[in-house]
């Protein structure tokens, strides 16, 4: 700084020189940095095509600005290191007892980034909330919300904002971490007079149709997925399980498939579902319905009463 300016400072502001050199290194230092950063940025758009990836070098390298600039201007203030230490320790005492929520966040950001009970693009529950991670920051992290009021597992449009905290408080379930893919089950009711069995044949041409390559991707990522978790499927390609309901004969489809595509591939089931059995005279839904069941004309010869006919 020039010392004709340094003076005039002084004398007009009455700032000493030694803070007006401590004001101008500390705004030098956040100047330097965020130029640097905004470097940093360009260069990573440039070369990173892969969206996650991009986000989370450009989320690393603001992280790693904050905590330089915070140290570098410490340094600066500070008298020296034992006078720096006796600071932050007062410091850390103070944010200890009237900062605890904001600590707890900050513990939950460290824990979310060294565990990593999830990433930015895991699909996630959390309490009551459900969605897509699509930020993650100090104190908290953000999902697109998915489900509510929305039927399916859908986006709902809002975004919300979780404490990072919370992940001490309540259990989380990722969708996409160890397996993943997901069980998916679709029932089909058809009454009792349908030829149930030619009713199994047609779902189970249909659901091989939509999900036999993906039982083999399948394969490939519970393979991954052992060598870290105990996982264990004695079966991954599709099955179709029958109960008898007070209504007719239930069929459950039970597949695998991808988290973000369950409602499409039950969409495309249900569509070739309604279309083959509108096409059969001897295969029909059931539902809820009333009637009377009159034995001597309906019933089997070995249920009569005895003496009927």
């Amino acid at each position: 700084m020039d010392i004709n300016l340094v003076e005039w400072i002084e004398e007009h502001w009455m700032i000493r020189p030694v803070i007006q050199y401590k004001i101008f290194y500390s705004v030098l230092v956040i100047l330097v940095l965020s130029g640097l950063r905004y470097i940093a940025n360009k260069l990573i758009y440039r070369t990173v095509n892969d969206v996650k990836v991009r986000y989370q070098w450009r989320n690393g390298i603001k992280n790693t600005v904050y905590v330089l600039t915070i140290v570098i201007i410490l340094t600066i203030w500070m008298e020296n290191i034992d006078s720096l230490a006796t600071f932050l320790g007062l410091v850390s005492a103070g944010l200890a007892i009237a900062l605890q929520t904001p600590i707890v966040n900050l513990a939950g950001y460290l824990f979310i980034i060294i565990r990593k009970p999830f990433e930015v693009g895991d699909r996630i529950q959390i309490g009551e909330h459900a969605g897509d991670v699509i930020d993650i920051r100090f104190f908290q992290f953000t999902i697109n919300e998915i489900g509510n009021w929305v039927d399916a597992d859908q986006s709902t449009g809002r975004i919300i904002h979780i404490p990072n905290g919370q992940v001490f408080r309540i259990s989380q379930a990722n969708y996409n971490q160890g397996f993943s893919h997901l069980w998916h089950e679709i029932g089909v009711m058809v009454t009792f007079e349908s030829d149930w069995q030619k009713a199994k044949s047609i779902l189970e041409e249909i659901i091989n149709k939509h999900a036999d390559q993906l039982s083999e991707r399948a394969e490939q990522k519970l393979l991954e997925a052992s060598k870290k978790f105990l996982i264990f499927y004695s079966q991954l390609t599709p099955f179709i399980y029958i109960k008898v309901k007070d209504s007719g004969v239930m069929l459950t489809i039970r597949y695998l498939t991808l988290p973000k595509r369950k409602r499409i591939t039950e969409h495309k089931i249900w569509e070739d579902i309604l279309n083959r059995f509108a096409r059969e005279d001897d295969v029909d839904f059931a539902y809820p319905t009333q009637r009377i069941y009159y034995n001597l004309k309906e019933g089997k010869p070995g249920t009569k009463p005895p003496g009927e006919t």
